[in-house]
């Protein structure tokens, strides 16, 4: 019987899949059944998919997404670790909703809360998070909406940190997709929303069993990501993320009448995408651009790298790829680090420019003045350095 089941469960995720699929083929339109839906290279952020992605809508706990990403941001600028204790407040200890039962005044760490956003999107979870780096939640949510301006996500607008529905609470399938970008690039936080199920033990030794509100996780491989919604006035949302042969991919669809339909829609984003669309490298980072000349450094001549590769998203029928690109170097003296940015590099690519930054690869000692002055003295000789009053 549970052989039979599980047949049928399987059925029902990849039939969205072979439809995906059948569409392709068939050279037509992908459809979504939800109000508003995207797909975009979470790299680049190049809309691949889109419809009616502009239209402001509720988001549901896909607000969390920008409390998951704020979070992330403070632990790598090290305000807060892991391992941190966060004081429960009577403010979050009495959020409704999906929860985990916080007790006020009882304390529990950053990673158990984040679990509890990631996974069991827990309302009281995020509320404490929002405190614990905000002061306040309102703070908190001034925090959001600045990150939100700041990435172009300019038709949001939060009132919460979790979601629950509030008037002037919005956003869009677009914005949450840049949202959703920038949080993966966080790449850690994929180790909490691509687990499926795990447990968490609060302060007072009771244990909670978390599962995570995307079903996709456990039954469309590959999918790591990245937070559902539901709201009755949100309807059922769903934002996704995967990675296949490099490219990776986020989804949004929002106000889905059921939530068979945002798994559709999602899956059939996911697999239109990974077959209408592949990521090429066309600078690599590996390969040296040339030198750059540091009249006070061991060597002087020390050549210089693009800090990431240059990957560009093409469609299945692109054949030459034309692009071309400046170089400008700074002003720059030794002693340098590895990594130190020394120069800019601004690609121009189908109509549009994008920079990126040079680096050195080594450490760069200071030369001894003695060692400068017989380089001076070597130039001389050699003809580079003309004498004051020579030809």
């Amino acid at each position: 019987m549970k052989k039979l089941v599980l047949i049928l469960l399987l059925s029902l995720i990849a039939l969205p899949v072979l439809n995906a699929e059948e569409n392709i083929e068939n050279n037509n339109e992908l459809t979504l059944k939800s109000k508003s839906g995207i797909v975009i290279d979470a790299s680049s952020k190049k809309v691949l998919f889109e419809h009616n992605s502009s239209e402001t809508l509720p988001p549901a706990s896909m607000t969390k997404i920008m409390t998951m990403l704020l979070i992330m941001e403070a632990i790598e600028k090290g305000t807060i670790s892991y391992e941190d204790q966060v004081t429960i407040s009577k403010h979050a200890a009495n959020m409704g909703g999906s929860q985990i039962y916080l007790e006020e005044g009882k304390t529990a760490s950053v990673k158990e809360l984040l679990t509890s956003i990631a996974i069991g999107s827990a309302n009281d979870a995020a509320v404490a998070m929002a405190e614990k780096l905000g002061g306040t939640e309102e703070n908190f949510v001034a925090m959001m909406n600045k990150r939100a301006k700041e990435l172009g996500a300019n038709n949001t607008h939060f009132v919460n940190a979790h979601g629950l529905d509030a008037e002037g609470h919005v956003s869009t399938a677009h914005d949450m997709a840049l949202i959703a970008s920038e949080l993966v690039s966080h790449k850690e936080i994929l180790n909490f929303t691509g687990t499926y199920e795990t447990t968490i033990t609060h302060q007072n030794g009771q244990s909670i069993w978390l599962v995570n509100t995307n079903s996709l996780i456990r039954f469309y491989k590959g999918m790591d990501g990245l937070k559902t919604g539901y709201t009755e006035n949100a309807g059922y949302c769903l934002t996704g993320t995967m990675e296949r042969n490099g490219l990776r991919l986020i989804t949004v669809v929002m106000n889905a009448e059921k939530k068979e339909d945002r798994n559709t829609d999602t899956i059939n984003m996911m697999e239109y995408a990974f077959s209408m669309y592949y990521q090429t490298t066309i600078m690599n980072s590996n390969k040296s651009l040339g030198s750059i000349f540091i009249d006070n450094a061991v060597g002087r001549k020390v050549d210089y790298y693009l800090e990431e590769d240059i990957n560009v998203i093409l469609d299945k029928n692109t054949k030459d790829i034309k692009y071309d690109y400046d170089i400008v170097l700074d002003d720059i003296k030794a002693p340098l680090k590895k990594n130190d940015k020394v120069g800019t590099l601004t690609l121009n690519y189908n109509g549009e420019e994008k920079k990126y930054n040079l680096i050195v690869k080594e450490n760069i000692k200071t030369s001894s003045y003695l060692r400068r002055y017989l380089n001076y003295f070597q130039d001389i000789l050699s003809g580079k350095v003309n004498v004051l009053g020579t030809k």
